[in-house]
């Protein structure tokens, strides 16, 4: 067999990570795609190349939806247009000479139909969160799932807000993240926006199986004026973009429709229980461009394809992360001519429900969705924060380490600025330079004030600190700068005590004299030094 179908080299990741899962012995592995990556190109592939190493055995591909079977038969012909591929759904029994089977799960739910398929050396399950349910489980074991026989599942979102998942699927063995997706050029970015209205309360919308229950929200929706905000939103924000609107109940998506033709944009409705023929024709002219807006219950959300979609809107609030991305997903694949999606989020003024956000589309931490921004800068400008953290960590840890070191006596303000008390009239501080990670050294006096060195130069922590400690031995006695003063280990002096309580200082219990020191120069410090760099800064 030879492909005419050359897989993307995160594709062949994706397989090689399967086969090689196999041979070590766990059966039942699964991977994770982002919307658009081509798992149906992957699990298409995949096929083509075991079919093989099956001895005389075939291939199933088990789907849940006709758009999918569908697809993935029309997949695996561009892969391989030698491949005998039959589909078994409904009135169709097509398995008896195929080579690789895509079949209907609510098909093989009935018994006589699954008992009908013989010699199946792999099952591939496509949308495979679904795979905890019962007709999967039934129709899984059937083929062999639990003896042997090796599974892929292949999905853009390992979640499923009734579980179960981790009794299926025994290990993830590859995942690609969306912002990888995007940064190769596989997908196009995403930027959000918010629809608020202020009139849509969440808070009245009960949760059913982790998630808000449609019924309600839908009334939530229609009751709010949701719908009319929903299309003065795509007018003012995405009147030349084709896009897709996900509702939670028919009701909605009829409502949408009609408040988006209300307002100029061409739209048309499509869901579950639609005639077939009826749909159809509705996502051709959709494709085709005589309609710019699809709305729709919840049937959008697998085996759509319609790459020139660079809208959604999300006008279906939801807890679920996997779901939100199953959305979101569906307008961010390329087109000629599309620079990028535009993410549209109805949201009410207020909720105690925790809703997917823009964030959620990828499994990493990002932060906050900002307004303007895209998922990529979102991320981007994240990462340049984490950066600068991890960079001040290491500059605190490199400070701790050589001052805690040293045997001169080193204090720092509040504000950050270390420096050496030599006198009651003289204190030597480091003065970050704000370019760079290098130091200047400075000597303040009640008489001058501050004052640089003649060679006034930037240097390394450690080159600065080796200078100043020269300078405070030259200036002041070793006992007054040495942290190792016996005096520093006596108690307090009335001295000490009254200055403290005089400026307000708290003394805590048992302090040492040198303790107690510490305080009252770091005081004396701060009132100088702080409000010296502020100004200067």
């Amino acid at each position: 067999m030879s492909s005419t179908f050359a897989p993307r080299p995160y594709q062949l990741d994706a397989i090689e990570a399967l086969r090689t899962g196999w041979a070590a012995g766990t059966n039942r592995l699964a991977v994770v795609l982002p919307t658009g990556a081509g798992k149906t190109v992957v699990f298409s592939t995949l096929a083509h190349q075991m079919l093989d190493s099956l001895g005389g055995r075939r291939v199933l591909v088990v789907a849940h939806r006709e758009e999918l079977i569908e697809q993935a038969a029309s997949k695996l012909l561009a892969v391989d247009p030698m491949l005998r591929v039959g589909i078994v759904k409904a009135q169709r029994d097509d398995h008896h000479d195929a080579d690789v089977i895509v079949a209907s799960v609510q098909t093989l739910a009935v018994a006589r139909r699954r008992e009908a398929i013989r010699d199946i050396g792999l099952i591939i399950v496509d949308e495979c969160h679904h795979a905890a349910a019962r007709t999967y489980m039934d129709v899984l074991r059937h083929f062999g799932a639990w003896d042997g026989v090796p599974v892929a599942g292949f999905t853009a979102t390992m979640t499923r807000t009734d579980g179960g998942l981790a009794e299926v699927w025994e290990e993830v063995v590859f995942r690609m993240d969306i912002l990888d997706m995007i940064s190769d050029g596989y997908l196009c970015d995403v930027r959000g926006k918010s629809i608020t209205v202020d009139t849509l309360d969440l808070n009245k919308v009960k949760t059913r199986g982790g998630d808000l229950v449609d019924g309600q929200l839908g009334k939530a929706l229609e009751d709010s004026g949701a719908l009319d905000a929903i299309a003065k939103a795509y007018a003012d924000h995405a009147s030349d973009r084709p896009g897709v609107v996900f509702t939670p109940t028919v009701a909605t998506a009829q409502g949408a429709a009609a408040s988006l033709r209300a307002a100029g944009i061409s739209a048309a409705p499509v869901w579950g229980d639609m005639g077939r023929d009826e749909r159809r024709a509705t996502l051709a002219r959709y494709a085709s461009g005589d309609v710019q807006v699809l709305t729709n219950c919840m049937v959008l959300t697998e085996g759509f394809d319609a790459p020139h979609t660079s809208c959604v809107v999300v006008a279906r609030p939801t807890k679920s992360p996997g779901l939100y991305v199953q959305m979101v997903g569906r307008g961010l694949r390329p087109a000629p001519g599309k620079k990028d999606a535009l993410l549209l989020d109805v949201m009410g003024a207020a909720s105690r429900h925790k809703l997917a956000s823009m964030v959620d589309l990828t499994e990493r931490e990002i932060g906050q969705a900002q307004e303007g921004r895209s998922l990529r800068q979102v991320a981007e400008a994240h990462q340049a924060t984490e950066q600068r953290r991890a960079l001040a960590a290491q500059v605190k840890a490199e400070e701790i380490n050589l001052f805690g070191g040293s045997s001169i006596c080193w204090l720092r303000t509040p504000a950050g600025t270390w420096f050496i008390r030599a006198s009651a009239a003289m204190l030597l501080f480091l003065a970050r330079d704000p370019e760079d990670r290098l130091y200047r050294m400075r000597r303040w006096t009640a008489e001058g004030g501050v004052q640089p060195p003649r060679e006034d130069v930037a240097r390394p922590l450690g080159d600065a600190l080796a200078w100043l400690e020269h300078q405070a031995r030259v200036l002041a006695p070793e006992a007054f700068v040495s942290r190792g003063a016996r005096w520093r280990a006596g108690k307090p002096s009335p001295r000490q005590l009254g200055l403290c309580r005089r400026r307000g200082i708290a003394v805590p219990k048992q302090a040492t004299a040198g303790e107690i020191a510490d305080l009252i120069d770091t005081a004396h410090a701060t009132s100088i030094l702080d409000g010296l760099l502020a100004s200067a800064a």
